[in-house]
């Protein structure tokens, strides 16, 4: 089994875990298996989210750490179009869901219509998923190159 830094960042919930359940390092979970129960968890977090209204409470920022290749593949990452930005700061309004894998670079987003005056960081070989609707900063410190794919529904 491939090894990987797991970590999860939302904000909203004021959740921010840096290691894996325990359960993650027994023998009783596959890679495969957890892979299929972060899909399902996501499921169910975005089937109660649609339940409620959109309101700038609930724009959460989540960052994957270092996802393994089969992850990215099953994603098709190496399919989606390329992006990139010399450092700077950039104002920036999501009118759609953006999930992006960063090849490189190192950023840090203050977001300004949540209730959660926390930053998120993350960087190279960094999953991130960035909801519809979110306004924030990006303060890039390590220029960015990564692959994103835009979910409109």
């Amino acid at each position: 089994m491939q090894s990987a830094s797991w970590y999860v960042a939302d904000k909203c919930n004021g959740l921010s875990v840096s290691s894996p359940p325990l359960i993650f390092w027994s023998n009783l979970l596959s890679l495969p298996f957890f892979f299929f129960l972060h899909h399902q968890v996501q499921k169910t977090h975005q089937a109660s989210m649609a339940d409620e209204s959109t309101s700038s409470s609930h724009l959460c920022i989540t960052v994957l750490k270092n996802p393994s290749d089969a992850h990215l593949s099953e994603l098709g990452i190496k399919s989606w179009p390329k992006w990139g930005c010399s450092p700077g700061k950039y104002q920036l309004k999501f009118e759609a869901k953006e999930t992006c894998y960063l090849l490189r670079g190192k950023v840090k987003v203050y977001p300004k219509n949540t209730t959660s005056p926390e930053t998120v960081e993350f960087g190279a070989g960094d999953l991130v998923t960035i909801p519809k609707g979110l306004s924030c900063t990006w303060d890039v410190s390590v220029a960015v190159d990564k692959h994103y794919k835009f979910d409109s529904s």
